[in-house]
């Protein structure tokens, strides 16, 4: 039995009574993709081989792939729908709000938040999943004082970079275009990976054939030099497209290996992680976790929807943090193969954005006001995980 069929059944007789109570019609967005009553798995086939920030170097000491993770005291409180988050030299950390399109500064400790800046022509309006998103720094920041951030302005999506230098953010400089926006399906998450290259991981709009359109860049993830022109040695030469088929990407983070894996929002049945490699085709719309389509790479761990609607992703310790929206719980997914197991269900909400800190801690968003969820009075707010 391949491990992510026993992801899966592991979990098969909660989530047969849990699908059956609460069988809603979904609207195939990020959040409420519609959960299946219960059905046979898709068949067994063996695995083929936001952050938005690069990985902390882990410590000789840093936890195993099954750590316990512990809130350990609550950063910031009060915030519009956190998303992106980019850790400066002194530990604190650059937060992107969605909906306002501003920038806020949270300090390592916690405390007050400083905002450092509006990002002009950011628009939510109209959309459930649009507005500012990723950011990320320059990864020879403070040398190189760019601030990333990838948005949605009227109809499409933009990459664009701006100094950040002395507290306060510049104006834009628009280094990607032409990402179609829509109301659901912006992807958003942005990182620099260890080759120094900027990855930019998009929605497809929610029109399904763009993602095996290899001339359009809705469904992909992009590979960029930090000018923003197509990596020199992506899979096709003068395209920005390092891989396709995606349906709708919020999570992407490199593991101590330097392997890229990616979550990924399903439509009415899986939820996935995956394992990304240069030129792969990852099976949307055609496939749906897994089912070992010709030419198609199944997914490394698959979830039913009302599980996950997996958002960023962390990894440390030969572990894959996974926020989840809808499953309003944190996946620690070991990398050897282990069993996922589920963390802090159902304890703060809808879980958005987690990332790997300097210090090793994990920081970790809650997304209760992002429309769908059921804010307190302290939301949105962001958490440190500790593990041991």
């Amino acid at each position: 039995m391949s491990r992510r069929r026993r992801d899966v059944r592991a979990l098969t007789a909660f989530t047969a009574l849990a699908l059956t109570l609460c069988a809603c019609g979904g609207s195939g967005d990020e959040d409420e993709a519609a959960p299946v009553p219960a059905a046979s798995p898709p068949g067994s086939s063996e695995p083929t081989s936001e952050q938005s920030t690069p990985a902390a170097a882990p410590s000789a000491t840093a936890p195993g792939p099954d750590a316990r993770a512990t809130v350990t005291n609550t950063l910031a409180t009060g915030l519009d729908t956190p998303w992106g988050i980019a850790f400066l030299p002194d530990g604190s950390a650059l937060v992107s709000l969605r909906d306002s399109g501003e920038v806020v500064r949270v300090p390592a400790q916690g405390g007050d938040v400083e905002q450092v800046g509006e990002v002009p022509g950011v628009s939510s309006g109209g959309t459930a999943e649009g507005g500012l998103l990723g950011i990320a720094l320059h990864p020879d920041y403070p040398s190189q004082p760019w601030l990333y951030a990838y948005y949605t302005t009227g109809d499409e999506n933009v990459l664009s970079r701006m100094r950040y230098t002395d507290g306060a953010l510049g104006r834009p400089q628009e280094l990607l275009d032409g990402v179609d926006a829509a109301a659901y399906h912006n992807g958003g998450r942005i990182g620099f990976g260890p080759d120094g290259m900027l990855y930019v991981a998009t929605g497809d709009g929610t029109d399904r054939d763009s993602a095996q359109d290899p001339d359009d860049t809705n469904g992909k993830i992009l590979r960029l030099t930090p000018e923003g022109e197509p990596a020199p040695d992506n899979p096709t030469r003068g395209s920005a497209v390092y891989s396709s088929g995606h349906r709708n990407i919020e999570g992407i983070a490199w593991d101590e290996a330097g392997q890229l894996w990616a979550s990924e929002f399903g439509d009415q049945t899986w939820d996935e992680l995956n394992r990304i490699e240069p030129g792969a085709n990852y099976g949307w719309p055609q496939q749906e976790g897994e089912g070992g389509g010709s030419g198609l790479v199944d997914p490394f761990v698959q979830w039913s929807t009302d599980e996950a609607s997996p958002a960023g992703v962390a990894i440390t310790g030969g572990a894959a943090y996974v926020a989840s929206l809808r499953g309003e719980r944190l996946w620690q997914v070991p990398l050897d193969g282990g069993e996922p197991r589920a963390l802090f269900t159902g304890d703060h909400g809808r879980l958005r954005t987690v990332v790997l800190a300097p210090d090793g801690s994990l920081w970790l968003t809650t997304s209760n006001n992002d429309g769908r969820g059921n804010p307190g009075v302290d939301d949105d707010r962001i958490l440190r995980v500790t593990l041991s």
